[in-house]
């Protein structure tokens, strides 16, 4: 993905990389109760393995990166306003931390759950 060659050798950025990132900043931003998978095998990997990429499809094409991340939303919060912090809040610091431009974010969201009263 990313590649860079300094004077002490090259820096490689795999994609599972970005997308641990991703992971986490999704679940850091407000409203958002968790990743959903991405298709029925990627529900099936998540139940058997931890994996930190759950819910998130990163595409590096040349200079651009484009992630889409599927959430589940807390009942009750403005979903627009959410997807939106989610995406503002993924791009902020995939680009801290790789120091490459993020083409697009697309959030697509999952579901609503309603959090327990208690």
């Amino acid at each position: 993905m990313g590649e860079e060659t300094t004077s002490l050798g090259g820096i490689h950025i795999s994609p599972n990389a970005v997308a641990t990132i991703t992971y986490h900043a999704t679940l850091q931003s407000y409203g958002v109760v968790g990743l959903a998978p991405k298709n029925l095998a990627d529900g099936i990997v998540s139940t058997i393995t931890r994996v930190p990429s759950h819910g998130v499809s990163v595409h590096y094409n040349g200079s651009d990166i484009d992630i889409s991340i599927h959430v589940i939303i807390e009942y009750g919060t403005r979903i627009n306003s959410v997807a939106e912090s989610v995406a503002n809040t993924v791009r902020f610091h995939v680009e801290k931390a790789l120091g490459l431009r993020v083409n697009s974010v697309n959030v697509h969201v999952a579901g609503l759950r309603i959090s327990d009263p208690d």
